[in-house]
């Protein structure tokens, strides 16, 4: 089916990104994957390109596209290239709206220039060893010192944890209130008592690096306190809806794709002398993929046009995730077994996507979480 949802400037600015994976990605990919982290230079690469920042006004050294569509095409497009490790979307699409909605002026001034020149390259600090969905487990705490906030705790399964030089932190900062005592608090890179741990070891997504983080009595000015005082659980409800949705627009791209290839690749197989695409079971395995990709996409491009006019709700976000992460799972897993013994070669993108892609169910909120989200929307 025809897609309508992108004009001439959309399917332009996809060029640019096709440009930019072709000549500062896909060369260096492997290299990253053996390394366990991207280089510095390509955030500061895709920077020059104007990959950063895409919402981010011009006055600050963005885009000033706050089109949604923008980001849709850049997911789409690292996710069809099979570069998942260079975290971009956690950049733009997570972070981004954190900063440009609860910044203050004179934070604005001090850090988007360097975000939107890959100088900056940011994350955020949720989750503990003993809290992961659960924001009311979390134990980080902040203790008012005046001038300043005294923080300790550790956060585990950091994306961009060793690269990053601000980290968005989630604490507690009031004793009482369950998940309404938390705060949102800017640490940056080089203060006293922060630390890196390990850059831990995934199945998939070498190449992202995935740290702990530590903080042992770090000293945070009160200027870096962002938002407001013990409002982190409306603010990180209210932006968790892009966050699902960048996630969803990549499954979706890599389901299509490899569906793509896994179609070319079973015309060329042969088994018992003829090529294994003339078997009705396999027709029958795509048919059913090709229908369940295109539903699925037809829902997500609606999602897409909802959530660039600012329309999208949470539950239908939630839908979009759940669905379409789920269905990545279910499409690797089926090409993979197409491909044969070859799908478990590492050589085969296949095999990359099944390891790659698994996180995908996980995090932004595990397919359980999104379903109790829905459900408690249509029964409460």
């Amino acid at each position: 089916m025809q897609r309508e949802i992108y004009t001439e400037d959309h399917e332009a600015f996809r060029g640019t990104v096709r440009t930019f994976l072709a000549k500062e990605v896909t060369p260096h990919y492997e290299q990253w994957e053996r390394a366990g982290i991207v280089s510095r230079e390509v955030w500061r690469a895709a920077g020059r390109q104007g990959l950063l920042g895409l919402a981010v006004p011009q006055e600050y050294g963005g885009g000033g596209e706050p089109d949604f569509r923008y980001s849709a095409v850049l997911a789409e497009e690292f996710a069809r290239a099979g570069a998942p490790g260079f975290a971009i979307g956690l950049h733009n699409d997570i972070i981004g709206p954190y900063l440009l909605s609860l910044a203050t002026e004179e934070q604005k001034q001090r850090w988007l220039p360097g975000f939107c020149s890959g100088e900056l390259i940011t994350a955020i600090a949720m989750t503990e060893p003993g809290a992961g969905s659960d924001l009311q487990g979390i134990r980080t705490t902040a203790q008012d010192h005046g001038d300043h906030w005294v923080l300790s705790g550790s956060k585990t399964f950091i994306s961009n944890g060793i690269l990053a030089d601000l980290v968005l932190v989630v604490a507690r900062t009031s004793p009482e209130g369950g998940a309404h005592g938390l705060s949102l608090l800017v640490v940056e890179r080089g203060m006293d008592g922060f630390e890196r741990g390990r850059n831990l070891d995934k199945i998939g997504q070498k190449s992202q690096d995935t740290a702990e983080l530590f903080f042992h009595d770090v000293r945070v000015p009160k200027e870096n306190l962002l938002g407001e005082l013990n409002g982190a659980f409306g603010h990180l409800m209210t932006h968790l809806a892009q966050e699902r949705m960048a996630i969803a627009v990549a499954a979706i791209t890599v389901a299509e794709h490899l569906l793509e290839t896994t179609t070319a690749y079973v015309k060329e197989r042969e088994a018992f002398g003829r090529p294994i695409a003339t078997f009705q079971h396999i027709r029958f395995e795509i048919a059913e993929m090709a229908t369940e990709c295109a539903v699925t996409r037809a829902f997500l491009d609606r999602c897409i046009t909802e959530h660039a006019a600012g329309k999208l709700d949470a539950v239908h976000a939630s839908m979009a995730k759940w669905w379409s992460t789920e269905l990545q799972k279910r499409v690797t897993d089926r090409c993979l077994q197409l491909h044969g013994g070859y799908g478990y070669m590492n050589e085969y993108p296949v095999a990359r996507a099944y390891t790659d892609g698994r996180i995908q169910t996980i995090y932004g909120g595990t397919t359980e979480i999104m379903k109790e989200i829905i459900g408690r929307s249509l029964l409460a």
